[in-house]
């Protein structure tokens, strides 16, 4: 398979296409490229992801690595020694990442998880904002909250694969994704109130959007920490499995989902997000125009034939 050619402020392309894995001058952004086949990295994907993630602790010092595959890219929080906390630095990166993800029309799937086995990612680093004065929390804030609505922008859907435990503004981040699969080992909460503050990357708008207002309030103003047991249960997680299977059950989907049509899948995307920040009315005709901005695709041409030929499709994204 031909190498993706990410387009990074810094990076040389080498060896026959392939992105040196080195961090980019004047980024933390570290990108792996993967020639396996699709069906041996999802039988083999948490022995890859760690490897890859011990050779980024050694080799590389970006505090988010990409890697792509068949039209997966994973993004991996890499902070392990600080819980994965959005520090500035991590948060530039991710703004970084996102932005050359969003643009990649190759990238079917998006699969964010974080490096480590505990922690998913513990929120805003505290340590950080301890040596801070008022403005400076104000503006840290500010860029939590815009990388993640950065995330919940992907036209892509992005399934949240929670390695650990994932509170504050880490569990916003992953209430920012399309999906969540988590840790039954790990714990999940908005628990700034603990901290004399309030939820401020989204916490307080998309929580009760997912779980329901009541639930929320709840949640928020005990900042308890659930168990995956107690967050599946209330619609927090789509899935809670052993730690050890969050990767393989993120790849599982991600694979259900990539062989579809591309432009379908940001489609769904777009028409559901909109249309249920609207009423009724309103969402259907969101979906209309969604709906209708597939028939002159090559796509939907290609499933009809694929259909009546019983075969499976080939999906260009066009």
């Amino acid at each position: 398979m031909q190498a993706t050619r990410w387009k990074f402020t810094g990076w040389q392309e080498e060896h026959n296409g392939n992105v040196l894995p080195e961090k980019a001058k004047g980024t933390g952004v570290v990108i792996q490229n993967s020639p396996e086949p699709q069906n041996r990295l999802q039988s083999r994907s948490e022995g890859r992801l760690q490897a890859n993630r011990q050779e980024g602790k050694k080799n590389m010092t970006g505090t988010v690595l990409l890697e792509k595959q068949d039209g997966i890219t994973v993004m991996t929080l890499n902070r392990p020694e600080a819980a994965n906390a959005l520090s500035k630095e991590m948060l530039s990166d991710m703004h970084e990442a996102l932005s050359e993800v969003k643009k990649d029309q190759s990238t079917r799937v998006v699969i964010l998880t974080g490096a480590g086995e505990k922690v998913f990612c513990a929120g805003a680093d505290l340590k950080e904002r301890k040596g801070m004065n008022e403005e400076e929390v104000l503006q840290a804030v500010r860029k939590i909250g815009a990388v993640v609505n950065e995330t919940a922008a992907l036209p892509q859907p992005v399934i949240a694969a929670l390695n650990g435990s994932a509170f504050g503004g880490g569990l916003e981040l992953a209430l920012a994704c399309d999906l969540r699969i988590g840790a039954r080992e790990a714990k999940y909460g908005l628990t700034e109130t603990s901290l004399a503050i309030i939820p401020g990357a989204g916490g307080t708008q998309r929580l009760p959007r997912l779980i329901g207002v009541g639930k929320a309030k709840e949640l928020i103003y005990t900042a308890r920490r659930l168990t995956a047991e107690e967050a599946a249960a209330i619609g927090l997680l789509e899935y809670a499995v052993p730690r050890a299977a969050v990767i393989e059950k993120a790849f599982e989907l991600a694979g259900e989902m990539q062989k579809n049509g591309p432009i379908a899948l940001r489609q769904a995307k777009t028409a559901i997000d909109q249309g249920t920040e609207t009423g009724l009315s309103a969402g259907l005709k969101i979906e209309e125009l969604a709906y209708n901005a597939l028939i002159p695709t090559e796509d939907r041409l290609e499933g009809l034939r694929a259909f009546a030929e019983k075969r499976t499709p080939v999906y260009k994204g066009r």
